[in-house]
């Protein structure tokens, strides 16, 4: 009877440890790691997740599908609104009460005409799941990123914004691509796309740039791709124009191109055309178009500049 009662113990505590174990733990960290002027030295190579763990010291997980993160929490942290591109839930307050999970997002080298060498560490926080998950279609995954600087065999970081903004679905920003919009004047740009369970997906670019000390969105435009509508889709590319007479903040052109047809009468969802279209589809059953426009920065954020430049084909 004794042994009995012995083995249903061990079998109820293995059970209870193995749960535990499942479990994703939040490891306590101090607030002093959002502090924008941080330093850190890393040798060369630099090592993109051991250097995210130093930034965000959480405790690592390597879990299957090549999810890996560190999970924390900061106490004495004091939480601050983030803006999330999909507006449904409004802003992020980061860091989470419930704990954060941080992902590497992806890693650019680039350098400079002089021959200096950079690197971005772009982070993805979420909000912590104890099954290390990422959750909510219309919740973005908040932007973080780390500047580094190479200075002979070690890399110094230069910048550090552990926040910029939310981004994409499911807890989960697009990556961001690296764009030279000046003489040796980088920014970072993305496209934030997302949409209902089988309905259309819009997708709305953003160029993010440092600009008085932080990084912050400087061109913001809707529109710039649409998908999964029966009748109408277009997409877009975007290049920084040739202007000797700037050095800095660069036009930049959008160039939009797409097709249309008239909706059938049981086809489910609508969308809101460009409005450069809007008058040729009233009359039209079906055409293909292209719209070009032009950017200027001014000042503070770049806007739409002069008459666009469309043109339509396959018209009938």
């Amino acid at each position: 009877m004794s042994l009995i009662r012995f083995s249903f113990l061990f079998l109820t505590f293995t059970s209870v440890c193995f749960a535990q174990d499942d479990i994703v733990q939040l490891k306590g960290v101090s607030d002093t790691i959002l502090n924008p002027k941080r330093t850190l030295s890393i040798a060369d190579p630099l090592d993109p997740v051991k250097t995210m763990q130093k930034l965000f010291p959480g405790k690592l997980y390597h879990l299957s599908d090549h999810n890996t993160f560190v999970s924390w929490k900061c106490k004495n942290c004091k939480p601050l609104p983030f803006i999330d591109a999909n507006g449904e839930e409004g802003d992020q307050l980061f860091p989470y009460n419930q704990g954060v999970a941080t992902r590497l997002l992806s890693n650019i080298d680039y350098e400079d005409s002089k021959g200096n060498k950079f690197k971005l560490l772009f982070f993805n926080h979420s909000v912590y799941d104890e099954d290390g998950l990422q959750t909510s279609r219309f919740t973005g995954g908040l932007l973080g990123v780390a500047k580094f600087t190479k200075n002979g065999n070690v890399w110094e970081i230069k910048s550090f914004q552990p926040a910029v903004a939310a981004f994409g679905s499911f807890a989960q920003s697009p990556k961001p691509k690296l764009l030279e919009i000046g003489e040796d004047q980088y920014a970072f740009t993305l496209v934030h796309s997302n949409g209902g369970a089988g309905g259309p997906y819009e997708g709305f670019f953003y160029i993010i740039a440092g600009l008085n000390g932080k990084y912050q969105s400087i061109l913001e435009t809707s529109g710039y791709q649409m998908a999964n509508v029966p009748n109408t889709d277009w997409s877009s590319s975007y290049k920084t124009a040739s202007d000797s007479n700037k050095k800095y903040f660069r036009d930049i052109i959008i160039t939009t191109k797409g097709s249309y047809s008239k909706p059938k009468p049981n086809d489910e969802f609508e969308v809101n055309l460009p409005d450069e279209t809007a008058e040729m589809a009233k009359t039209k059953k079906q055409f293909t178009f292209s719209i070009e426009k032009r950017y200027t920065f001014s000042g503070k954020l770049y806007k739409a500049v002069g008459k666009p430049v469309v043109k339509f084909s396959n018209v009938k």
